[in-house]
């Protein structure tokens, strides 16, 4: 019955090869569960202690708190094994987690000021954490398991999102800002403990061991081959461009949110709904479709379909603006983000050295995304008036896919090139 359900739903996956992603997607249970738990929470205690017209501005002061974090990523990534690598990040988080809940508990040190800092962590904990997940699970992955394990560990992380959002919504009243904070660094330090049960079982493929062997390149090293290498710069695109659309949309819906409901409460729970329903729909599709599609359509169509599908959503918010149609526009474009477009993305990561997985990869998610994210703010603090900003930003959106789609399908072509013939970008 299990052999049954696992080649309906993941094609030839042998037992084997699913208790491997079966852990990974345990671990990466946690590690969005701690993340979505927090990232609604970030918006929220946000507005509440600085203000909402501050949000544009927050994203930007991430993007420079980030480069100080990167450069200290990059510096470690030549000093430790992956795993240390994973246990020392996990541990510098769960701790600054843990931390940041004994102050806003205390009045003496929950003040306007700490909105900025918990802001930072919770956003860099997205960029750093996270693609650093994701480039281990490269390092001990070949493109033909890939394709057959990713969609496994997504379908178990967004358990875990869902679990985070609903926590919010459960217990946000009883357990306050800082109760909820104390409980995502907890869940943080769950995935050294899993990662390192995964590595006692796991043997060092060929590749591994030679990169191993390699001199450390430096801290700029991910930036150089970043910029040197056009395969990298269109995963870049692929991998961010899409947090302009989303930022502009988000910043509508948290605008929009604010005004109707008034307590940090009530804005904590909405927005744990959103993400409810966000990681809701990346598990069913993460589930039945992300296999199914990439299996049945190849890498390069679904890189390109999301972005068609993205450019849908915008004619629709322009055409019926509102609260729930911004809800409904975001919970689609992040949810399929999540399920479709981050599962192909990663796979393009495979054909990869030690070095783009870990440094480029770093500059890509974090610097890139935040990037993309300041953009977006940049659109948004330039029509502050929703009205504004659904006809002006709408235009410009559009404008980003039309040059988004045909990037997609040039880097998923080269990602096919390399797999035929065997080769790696270093």
């Amino acid at each position: 019955m299990l052999s049954k359900i696992k080649r309906t739903l993941w094609g030839d996956v042998s037992m084997e090869e699913f208790k491997h992603f079966g852990l990974l997607s345990a671990t990466f249970f946690f590690v969005v569960g701690a993340y979505w738990m927090l990232r609604g929470l970030k918006n929220a205690f946000f507005m509440h202690l600085v203000g909402p017209d501050f949000l544009p501005l927050a994203k930007v002061v991430s993007i420079v708190s980030l480069i100080t974090i990167l450069i200290f990523y990059n510096k470690l990534v030549d000093l430790l094994e992956k795993t240390k690598l994973i246990y020392l990040m996990t541990g510098i988080y769960g701790t600054s987690y843990v931390l940041m809940a004994f102050c806003l508990s205390n009045p003496a040190f929950a003040g306007a000021w700490i909105g900025w800092p918990l802001y930072v962590l919770i956003e860099s904990f997205g960029s750093i954490v996270i693609p650093l997940f994701w480039a281990y699970v490269a390092s001990v992955t070949d493109v033909s398991k890939a394709k057959k394990g990713y969609p496994i560990i997504v379908s178990g992380a967004q358990l875990g999102s869902m679990l985070g959002c609903l926590t919010v919504m459960m217990f946000a009243d009883t357990l306050g800002a800082p109760g909820l904070v104390g409980i995502g660094g907890l869940l943080v330090f769950a995935i050294p403990v899993l990662i390192y049960t995964f590595n006692k079982n796991h043997v060092a493929t060929a590749i591994e061991q030679k990169e191993a062997k390699k001199k450390p390149t430096g801290i700029l090293e991910g930036l150089r081959l970043l910029l040197s290498k056009p395969y990298l710069m269109g995963i870049l695109v692929v991998s961010t461009v899409y947090e302009i659309i989303a930022t502009v949309m988000d910043f509508m819906m948290n605008k929009s949110a604010f005004q109707i409901y008034g307590s940090l409460e009530e804005v904590a729970k909405f927005l744990a709904t959103f993400g409810l329903c966000v990681n809701a729909l990346s598990f069913v599709f993460a589930l039945l479709g992300t296999s199914f599609f990439i299996r049945r359509f190849g890498l390069t169509k679904c890189l390109v379909a999301y972005p068609t599908m993205i450019a849908v959503l915008v004619v629709a918010v322009w055409w019926m603006p509102g609260l729930w149609v911004f809800f409904g526009a975001q919970v689609a474009l992040k949810g399929l983000s999540y399920a479709l477009n981050n599962p192909c993305k990663e796979i393009m990561y495979v054909p990869t050295s030690k070095d783009v997985k870990y440094k480029a990869k770093s500059w890509i998610e974090a610097q890139g995304g935040r990037s993309a994210k300041a953009l977006g703010s940049v659109i948004t603090g330039s029509f502050p008036v929703i009205a504004d900003l659904l006809c002006y930003g709408s235009i410009i959106c559009l404008g980003v896919i039309a040059a988004w789609i045909p990037i997609a399908y040039l880097v998923g072509s080269k990602n096919q090139s390399l797999v035929d013939n065997n080769q790696i970008i270093e």
